[in-house]
């Protein structure tokens, strides 16, 4: 699912947008039954590390690999120990971001979607589309 923003809108401000769209199908023939609407693990990079999404994602039972900002951590180490215990952060799961890094990068190599030479969001959704169905094919 893509959710589109303007140019100068912050990552985690369409977060819920985002959260709201997934739906990942089941196998029929493994385990039958309704699309999964909630995710296991959330895997971001640190513009969605803020304490709102961290406690959106805990209390739907949603485990987070986000790496912690230096701002944040550094606020948090000012504080000493009312300042809390740092978020967990699995380096080896993280690396598991790079399938969606490489998905942006493939994108961008269509001129018309790196420059956004379309003037509306339905004309820019329906190139953001045929970009990624022609690479699926």
């Amino acid at each position: 699912m893509v959710v589109l923003s303007g140019g100068n809108v912050n990552d985690c401000t369409m977060f819920e947008q985002v959260m709201a769209g997934i739906c990942t199908p089941r196998h029929p023939q493994v385990r039958p039954g309704r699309p999964w609407r909630r995710p296991e693990r959330m895997i971001a990079d640190k513009g969605y590390s803020s304490r709102a999404i961290r406690a959106w994602l805990r209390r739907r039972g949603i485990a987070a690999t986000i790496p912690e900002r230096r701002d944040q951590r550094d606020g948090r180490l000012r504080r000493g120990s009312a300042g809390g215990r740092p978020p967990a952060f699995g380096p080896h799961i993280y690396r598991r971001r790079d399938v969606v890094e490489r998905c942006f990068n493939r994108l961008k190599q269509y001129r018309a979607i790196a420059t956004r030479y379309d003037k509306t969001v339905l004309s820019y959704q329906g190139m953001i589309d045929l970009a990624t169905l022609l690479m699926w094919l």
